[in-house]
C-alpha cells in the first residue's frame, strides 16, 4: 500500500495537516453563513467547501508536493477542483442524510441549556464526518491524478 512508503506518511500527514486547515476554514464559513447570514444549511455548506478548496489547493501544491512542478498550476488547479467537486457531490449526499439525524441526536442528548443549539451542533457534528470522510477521497485520488508527477 502506498502509505507504507516514509515520503507518502509525510506527505499524508501534511495534507492531513493542510485539511485540517481548510477544515476550520469550512466550518467557520458554514457557521457564520447558516447561523449569521441565513443561508440554507446545504447551501452554506457548499460555500464553506468552495472556500476551503481553494485554500487546500493553495497549501497542497506549495507544501505539500512541493515537487510536483512538471504541470502547469492551473492544470494542476482545474484537476484539484474536479476531484473536489465529486468529493462535493459525495459530501452534499452524506451530509444531507446525516443532517436530520444529528439534530435529532443532539436534541435527546445535550442538555436543555446547552450553549449551542441543537441544529449548530447536529450541522457540526453533520459537517466534521463529511470533511473526514472525504479527505481520504482527496488524498488518494490528487496524490495519483493530479500530482502523479512525483515519485
Amino acid at each position: 500500500m502506498i502509505l507504507r512508503k516514509k515520503k507518502e506518511q509525510e506527505r499524508f500527514i501534511r495534507f492531513a495537516i493542510v485539511g485540517s486547515i481548510g477544515a476550520v476554514i469550512d466550518i467557520g464559513i458554514f457557521n457564520f453563513a447558516s447561523s449569521f447570514l441565513k443561508i440554507p444549511a446545504l447551501t452554506a455548506q457548499a460555500i464553506s467547501f468552495s472556500v476551503a478548496v481553494i485554500s487546500n489547493f493553495l497549501w497542497n501544491r506549495y507544501w505539500t508536493y512541493p515537487d510536483s512542478r512538471n504541470k502547469a498550476v492551473v492544470n494542476q488547479l482545474i484537476q484539484f477542483v474536479f476531484v473536489s467537486l465529486i468529493g462535493l457531490a459525495v459530501r452534499t449526499l452524506i451530509f444531507d442524510r446525516l443532517e436530520e439525524a444529528m439534530i435529532w441526536s443532539a436534541t435527546q442528548i445535550l442538555p436543555s441549556k446547552f450553549l449551542l443549539t441543537p441544529t449548530v451542533v447536529g450541522h457540526n457534528v453533520s459537517l466534521a464526518i463529511v470533511i473526514v470522510v472525504i479527505m481520504f477521497w482527496n488524498f488518494f485520488v490528487n496524490r495519483f491524478w493530479t500530482y502523479n508527477d512525483v515519485e
